[in-house]
């Protein structure tokens, strides 16, 4: 019952707050000969001059065909609309915002799957690996095309770019570029695992098509009351592998400083805690960001090498009846995840209500985080009164639905954060410390209820067996979770993991 009110108050709201409140909005019309650039720039001066011809709206209308992106197509306050004068860009059936097709790999040792090293050694930042075959080998040293090197770190990939290899027998000792070599050796989480409980790390040596391509298509900040419908993002490229190697800490969050701290460390709610990290948000196809009142339906999201579509502080925002396929990193991500300047391991209480009522509702999403593999497909960070519901998510190589960050007890503003509905299957395809649905520190008044998670898939290069349906993680609370199934029963006890949860976590499960 409880759970039949709250959608039926959410569907009342829906009726009342999404773009359905246009009045005889004025049209302009953008044809593949023309510009969407210059579309956008007519209803910017036709709201500069308060022309009355937009007092109902204005809808750019753009005709069938493919509209590649030179630069992003970028919305700005003076594009903000208001309650019952909107600005809708809406796409006829085939219309295509696209840039470059990203960047393709040629792996070269193995040639399929992944390799176990020998050694990771933190002290002359080098990785020890079997020798590979001499035609590999001469490959190597020929240096004819820049190689990099792919390393498993149970809840993380790096990206190495190679600097150079010295073979010793039937071993091969690898150096690294920088900066990624003093990340990759100095930060303690996540590293290889060098005999662990189920073997060595993994890795790959591959060569990557050296070119800087197109990386966003659009870029919503500071407008307001904005919709986007039925538009066909497709082909973007990843080029911060290609200059600075990618070392992340998690999610898909690179690296810009980290390193273990050696005295005193630890934090009053961890007193083990030994890493500093700072870290940078990943390039995104379409990214909204200092915006209230902006919706995106029936858009499709395909090709694209990072993050799809990145809600990075946004109020009153709904992504709804989208798909996703072949995405390379995150397909749906919204909050802060405390970039940098600030350092990640800290309770901030400013950066949740820069991310409120947001509704990720009724998307598909599929064949996500196939470039790196550490991503998620729908990842919210300092967020509350946010809602993520009858999803369907399957082949991710991470986790399904992360909420939460800062591995914190303490009270932060994330709150009131609601996760129900959802299908989520095919998860941790090559990752472990995993969760279909993932959630980290205290979230007062949140639920995941009503999901239907299958077992995480059996990933090949694990080397630790967590996986979990559902894994409260780092300092996880203040969530009820209950009636959630998998394989058509009640989720027990064994499939969920719980990392140091606090207290106010409330189980209704089988046991």
């Amino acid at each position: 019952m409880r759970f039949l009110l709250t959608l039926l108050l959410f569907s009342t709201t829906l009726l009342t707050s999404t773009a359905d409140i246009y009045h005889n909005p004025y049209v302009i019309t953008v044809t593949p000969e023309g510009s969407i650039h210059d579309a956008l720039r007519q209803a910017r001066e036709l709201r500069r001059t308060n022309d009355p011809r937009c007092s109902g709206g204005i809808k750019i209308m753009v005709k069938a065909g493919r509209y590649y992106m030179q630069e992003p197509l970028f919305l700005r306050p003076e594009d903000s609309g208001w309650e019952h004068s909107t600005l809708e860009i809406e796409g006829e059936e085939g219309t295509v915002i696209c840039g470059d097709p990203r960047q393709q790999h040629t792996q070269l040792w193995p040639k399929e799957g992944m390799e176990r090293m020998i050694d990771f050694n933190t002290t002359d930042r080098t990785i020890t690996i079997p020798t590979p075959p001499k035609k590999i080998l001469s490959a190597l040293k020929s240096q004819l095309s820049p190689v990099e090197m792919v390393v498993h770190q149970r809840w993380a990939i790096a990206i190495l770019r190679v600097k150079a290899i010295k073979v010793d027998g039937d071993r091969t000792i690898v150096s690294f570029k920088e900066p990624e070599s003093r990340l990759e050796f100095e930060h303690p989480w996540p590293q290889p695992v060098i005999g662990g409980e189920n073997g060595n790390s993994s890795f790959l040596l591959r060569t990557t098509e050296q070119r800087d391509g197109i990386e966003q298509l659009m870029i919503i900040d500071g407008a307001s009351y904005v919709g986007l419908y039925n538009l066909t993002f497709e082909n973007t490229c990843w080029n911060r592998p290609l200059h600075k190697g990618h070392v992340t800490l998690q999610g898909g969050f690179p690296l810009v400083d980290a390193y273990k701290i050696k005295e005193h460390e630890g934090l009053p709610w961890d007193e083990g805690l030994e890493n500093q990290a700072w870290i940078e948000r990943p390039v995104s196809a379409v990214t909204v960001r200092n915006a209230s009142k902006v919706w995106v339906k029936r858009c499709k999201f395909r090709h694209l090498a990072s993050t799809a579509i990145d809600f990075e502080s946004v109020c009153d925002g709904d992504i709804n009846s989208c798909t996703f396929e072949d995405i390379g990193g995150t397909a749906i991500m919204a909050g802060s995840f405390a970039e940098s300047p600030r350092e990640v391991h800290r309770p901030y209480t400013d950066l949740a209500g820069q991310c409120k009522n947001l509704r990720i509702w009724e998307n598909t999403i599929h064949d996500a985080t196939n470039e790196d593999w550490g991503a998620v497909a729908i990842s919210c960070g300092y967020v509350c009164n946010t809602e993520i519901m009858f999803n369907d998510i399957s082949h991710v190589n991470y986790s399904g639905i992360c909420v939460g960050w800062g591995w914190t007890p303490y009270y932060t503003g994330m709150e009131h954060n609601r996760i129900y509905g959802n299908k989520v299957s095919d998860y941790a395809r090559q990752l472990y410390d995993a969760g279909g649905i993932y959630t980290l520190s205290n979230q007062p008044y949140s639920t995941i209820n009503d999901n239907n998670i299958s077992q995480p898939y059996p990933a090949p290069y694990a080397t630790n067996d967590r996986g979990f349906c559902i894994y409260l993680d780092a300092r996880t609370d203040g969530f009820t979770v209950e009636n959630n199934k998998t394989e058509g029963r009640p989720i027990r006890r064994e499939e969920i993991g719980d990392n140091h949860p606090g207290a106010n976590v409330i189980l209704n499960i089988e046991h």
